[in-house]
């Protein structure tokens, strides 16, 4: 993702910057949905695993990356608190 648009984005709910997952965190979030344990800001689970993301400066709230394209929509983050994945 371009780094000027990424300087740009910023999480719709808290306003923190947002920076690209790290493999780790990917893979931790990817075998969490495959448990059933993530949900969406919707309440809906996430059945399909992520290929990309981007994650809040804290660590809490990743939002899919489809196609290269950032899904900042509220009901659609994912609540990385919750299922116990955390920034490294």
């Amino acid at each position: 993702m371009d780094r000027k648009l990424l300087d740009l984005l910023a999480c719709p709910t808290t306003r923190q910057p947002l920076r690209p997952i790290d493999m780790r965190m990917l893979h931790d979030l990817n075998a969490a949905i495959a448990t059933g344990g993530v949900k969406r800001g919707d309440g809906s689970p996430q059945s399909s695993p992520v290929d990309a993301a981007l994650v809040t400066a804290d660590g809490r709230i990743a939002y899919r990356v489809d196609d290269g394209i950032p899904v900042l929509l509220a009901e659609e983050s994912l609540d990385l608190s919750a299922v116990g994945i955390t920034a490294a």
